[in-house]
């Protein structure tokens, strides 16, 4: 690859051995310099920092948290080229321990959770993020609902960053994916079924589908996606959707599949996900990774953060 280290294969051994290097072999200095620029924008649903400094620091908070975290990489899904920059879409299962911090005082307990972090990365270097950890499934894990742990952050003192459009603003990597036809049928199908077309979920949706959810949630079939897909929107209802980049692939070995990254915008106004509606302002950051088979769309994982949903609902 032009302009990367010759020790990488290719861009998703890249992706797999920095995200090994910086977290599980401590790569915290040197490593996260050669790898992070200098002014590397980074946007969760919790907030955005920019710099490598930030960044750093704040996966140091996350060590000491969570000492013995292990992140196994389950796919990396990415377009572009190194000239003008690729992007990766990478989806990871993480194991640990928590031994106290920002989740609160240490509870000893495992926990295990997954995280999609999608990253633009040229000439060895990651310059713009987008990434969400199922902060949900931690809590749960660790004996509390997302709406007590927010209260009880509240309660001592403490504010609940949220990320809204209003904060955003435009980074180096400006592109939107790729035009591969498995990219375009996953963007279709959101599409549809944001628009209250949940009919889309049979039609499209192999019956035996394999659905990993927001919260550690795994469930299978239609009826689990349909509860999934209509609690958010119906929660949400007059929000707009939007969809902010669109990756498809076909690899060798691998199933089609396919990466987007879209949002939710609005007021909660309706029953459904979030509880009673509050009409307050809410924006969800999600991002989704699908495969195909034979029978339709068989495997999706789906993330956002409910932490930051319930900051917004629960907003005095």
């Amino acid at each position: 690859m032009r302009g990367f280290s010759n020790e990488f294969a290719d861009f998703p051994d890249y992706i797999l051995k920095i995200t090994e290097q910086i977290w599980e072999n401590r790569g915290l200095g040197a490593r996260m310099r050669d790898y992070y620029h200098q002014d590397v924008i980074v946007r969760m649903p919790g907030g955005i920092s920019t710099g490598e400094p930030a960044s750093t620091y704040a996966t140091m908070g996350t060590l000491t948290e969570f000492p013995d975290r292990v992140l196994l990489g389950e796919d990396v899904i990415w377009s572009g080229d190194p000239e003008a920059g690729m992007l990766s879409s990478h989806r990871i299962m993480t194991t640990a321990t928590h031994r106290g911090g920002h989740f609160g005082p240490a509870t000893g307990k495992p926990v295990t959770y997954r995280a999609i972090a999608d990253c633009y990365a040229k000439d060895n270097q990651i310059s713009d993020e987008w990434l969400i950890r199922d902060n949900g499934a931690i809590v749960r894990q660790l004996g509390l609902s997302p709406q007590d742990w927010v209260a009880r952050e509240r309660s001592e003192g403490r504010s609940v960053g949220v990320f809204t459009p209003a904060d955003d603003f435009d980074g180096p990597y400006l592109g939107r994916g790729n035009d591969n036809p498995w990219g375009a049928k996953y963007e279709g199908i959101l599409k549809r079924i944001m628009s209250a077309e949940f009919s889309a979920i049979p039609e499209e949706y192999d019956r035996a589908c394999h659905l990993e959810y927001p919260g550690g949630v795994t469930a299978h079939g239609h009826k689990a996606a349909d509860a999934f897909w209509l609690g958010l929107r119906a929660a949400l209802p007059s929000a707009k959707f939007e969809t902010h980049h669109v990756i498809g692939r076909e690899d060798s070995m691998m199933p089609p599949r396919a990466a987007v990254r879209w949002s939710l915008t609005g007021t909660h106004d309706g029953w459904g996900a979030l509880g009673r509606p509050t009409g307050k302002s809410v924006h969800v950051m999600g991002i989704s990774h699908a495969e195909f088979g034979p029978w339709g769309l068989r495997r999706e994982w789906v993330l956002y953060d409910e932490l930051a949903l319930w900051a917004q609902v629960m907003a005095e």
